[in-house]
Formats: C-alpha cells, structure tokens, sequence
C-alpha cells in the first residue's frame, strides 16, 4: 500500500500575495490595429503554500484585454496554486484598433484576485487612439504629479494634428511658454490638469472658426454633460510683459476652469479672456487669488459653487459677459459672483488686499435669491462698478446704489434656453441696454461674430432678430 502527502493550503485571511507592479501600462501608440503583451509577476512570500481562488478581469469577457495563466488565455481562472516562496507568471494582452474613435484614449480594467476571501487588485491601462499622451512622470511634496511640457526658456507648440490627452498635470516650466494653436482639442483623464507654474506662460490661441477645446477624456455620450471629469487650468503668477492670454477657447466639464492666483512672487502681467465659454464645472468657473485679469466677451455658467470668485484682492475688468448660473446637479448655495480682499499666502499668513473690480454691458443672473455677495475687511480701497448691466441681486439700496450705474436688476434675461443656450430671446430686458462707449474695438462683435452697432445688448451675445 502506497501513501501520498496531500498539499495542505491555508486558509489564513492574514495572509496576501505580492505583485512585481501595481498597474501595467501600454505606453506602445499604436499605428495600426494590432495587440501588445505585458508580463505580471505573482509572488507567495509567505511560509505557507496559498492557493488563488480567482484571478479574473473586471470587465470579463467584455474587455479588451486578456490574460494567460499557466499557458491557457482567457478572462477567469480559478484555483491557482501557489506555493510558498514560489511565484507564476500572468501575460496580459490588449488589443486596440487606434483609428476607431469610438475607443476611449484610455483603455482600461482591473486584474483582480481573491485569495481566502481577501481582494487585491492590478490597474490594466493602455492607449487606446492616436493621440499625443503626457504621462505625469513627476512629484513634489504637496503638488499634484506632473509632466514638463515647456521646459525653462522653451516655447512648445501644441497644433490641431493630433489631440493630447493629459493623464497628471502637464506642467509649464518658469520662463517656459506653451502656444496651443487653433482648433487643438485637449483631453483630460480624471484628476488630471494644466498647469502654468510661476512665471511660466500659457497662449491660448484659438480662432472663431476653430476654438481650443478643453475636456474630459470620457467618450461616451452619457459624459457629454457630465461635470468634474478633471481637475482645472492652473494658472500661477506672470512675469512683466509675459501675461498668460486664453481666446477662442471652450473649457468644460471639469472641477474648476481656470485658477489664477498669485503664489510665490508678485504677479506682474494680467490674464486676459477673450471669446472664451467656461462651462459646467463642479466647482468654479473662474477662481482667482490676488490677480489681475481682463475678461470680455465670454460666458460662464452652470458650475456647483460660485461662477466667479475673486478672492484676496486684485483688479478685474469683465465686459460683455455672460453669467448664467442654473446648476442642477446638486443644491447650490453659494452665489455666481463673490468678491473678496483677504489674501492668504502659501504659509497661512493672512492680508487685507486692495480691490478693484468693473463689469460693464454684462448679464449675472442664475436660480438662487441673491447671485452677488461681497466680504471686504476694513483698511484697504475696495471699489466695484456695474455699469448697463442686468443683475439679480439684492443688494440695490441707498447705500451701495452708487456701484451700479445704468442697471436693471432682478429682470429674467429671458436666455433662449437656460441650461445652455445664452443668446437672448425677443423680449429679453438685456436687449439696447449696453453702453457703445465699452463696445469698442475687439467688443465691437460678440462672441458669435455679430456686430453690436450703436445699440449694445448686455452680455456675450447681440440680439438678432429672426426674418418671418
């Protein structure tokens, strides 16, 4: 009679496996329909021989990747043996077909395990159009991760040939300058962002025919609308005569549009907007800290906090502009337009800061009471001006009548469609009450490319009246 030893295997919930990578990325940009295959290490490192109960993709069958354990491929395995201090190779195979547009740019699923009722989990990314990839590659103790994508006295130029998508932050360097020219379309992955640092310079160069697009990476048309795909445009302090400029551009569907703070240094050279929609973002539309910035010509609406915040003091000028704030995602309760002069610097040191603020020939209106608050400590000049404005807002008594000139308030701008078109429609009280003296110049068209004549109408957008 013969006697076998029978593998014994614990059962211990203690106990896990180890990986030789917690995610495996498909850097390859293919050029072609075609597969590329990575390898997983598996390693037991316990004294105790374990055994895999499942090792599976989250996705299934319905994934566009693949995996071969112990030389048969598939989508779901179980009961995988591992024995103590031994380990097995996983080959993991995804295959894309780069020129379908209906593939996200980013392929992606999960390596699951479970080992004695104990889930762990291997992130499986990989590229899935041809498109220009900035991978963060970079970190910094309490910055986001990063990739430099204008070095130090370096002028990138990003074109419309192919679209970028952003997995990080891309990153202008100090005294580096990146020029995105007319029609790029820029694409974020969640969390991901742009970001000027100090003294670097960002040039928005879209056209009227050919804006620059900012947006998720999300491709399904259930994200079309969605807000907060990414994180925000990240704009620190300029340096004299290099001020970061943003026209024909359309930034949507992130957590803040554009940050522009001052920093680390004085901030030398305005921000200026120009034909710009910021639209449906889960946060702020604009965001500023001790800045100078120069708006005309654009709309902001739909986001969950305020549509503009200007905090810790700084001088703004907005002219035919579009504030339309009818956020429904959640309850909203802070109102489209606050301004503020308190300024905290990065170590929590607070100041009282000089204001300055003008808005003229513009519309501010939303679905909240008041859509226009102010907290100003006492010390330093704090001033604003609305000049042929449509406003809602309560705050039109004796005492601070004197900031409004020429306004009507809390008068519905009757827009075409409130929760996205904000062209005006036949009886809006917005048409003719603009003042020709801010319509000059560039301000002579609207954002459309209409001419305002000699009877501007409030906001970013001239009434045209449609032909019987």
């Amino acid at each position: 009679m013969s006697c076998q030893n029978k593998t014994i295997y614990s059962t211990d919930q203690s106990l896990s496996i180890d990986f030789s990578n917690d995610t495996i990325t498909f850097d390859t940009v293919f050029t072609a329909v075609g597969s590329s295959t990575r390898h997983l290490m598996v390693y037991n490192n316990n004294d105790e021989n374990l055994k895999i109960s499942s090792i599976r993709l989250g996705n299934g069958n319905m994934s566009q990747f693949s995996i071969n354990v112990d030389g048969e491929s598939g989508y779901d395995f179980s009961d995988i043996e591992l024995y103590a201090k031994d380990s097995i190779y996983i080959f993991v195979r995804v295959t894309v077909n780069p020129n379908d547009y209906n593939t996200p740019f980013f392929v992606e699923d999960k390596l699951i395990f479970e080992t004695n009722n104990n889930i762990q989990e291997v992130s499986l990314t990989a590229y899935g159009q041809n498109a220009i990839y900035i991978i963060a590659d970079k970190k910094i103790n309490g910055f986001p991760k990063f990739k430099i994508v204008a070095d130090s006295l370096q002028e990138t130029h990003w074109t419309s040939e192919k679209p970028y998508v952003i997995y990080g932050h891309a990153l202008i360097e100090s005294y580096g300058t990146l020029v995105i020219e007319e029609g790029t379309q820029i694409y974020f992955h969640s969390g991901s962002g742009l970001w000027a640092y100090s003294e670097g310079q960002l040039r928005v160069e879209g056209t009227p025919e050919n804006p620059v697009v900012f947006q998720g990476d999300r491709l399904e048309l259930s994200f079309t609308d969605e807000p907060g795909q990414w994180d925000r445009i990240w704009l620190m302090e300029a340096r004299e005569n290099y001020g970061h400029s943003i026209n024909n551009a359309i930034i949507k569907n992130g957590f803040i549009g554009i940050q522009a703070e001052t920093f680390l240094k004085n901030n030398m050279a305005p921000l200026t907007i120009h034909n710009t929609i910021i639209d449906n973002h889960t946060g702020y539309g604009i965001l500023t800290n001790l800045y100078n910035l120069k708006a005309s010509n654009f709309v902001i609406s739909n986001c969950g906090n305020n549509a503009a915040y200007l905090r810790g003091g700084g001088e703004y000028i907005f002219e035919h502009g579009t504030i339309a704030n009818y956020w429904k995602k959640s309850t909203r309760k802070n109102p489209s337009l606050t301004f503020e002069n308190i300024y905290q610097d990065p170590i929590g040191n607070l100041y009282a800061c000089n204001f300055y603020f003008e808005m003229n020939n513009s519309i501010m209106y939303g679905n909240i009471d008041d859509e226009f608050t102010t907290n100003f400590y006492a010390g330093p000049d704090t001033t604003y001006y609305f000049n042929n404005c449509l406003l809602k807002t309560k705050k039109t008594n004796n005492e601070t009548f004197t900031n409004f000139n020429e306004c009507v308030f809390n008068q519905d701008p009757k827009f075409v469609n409130k929760e996205y078109n904000y062209h005006l429609d036949t009886l809006s009280p917005a048409i003719g009450i603009g003042n020709p003296f801010y319509s000059v110049g560039q301000l002579q068209y609207d954002l459309d490319g209409v001419s305002r004549g000699d009877k501007p109408d409030a906001g970013a957008y001239q009434f045209v009246p449609i032909a019987e």
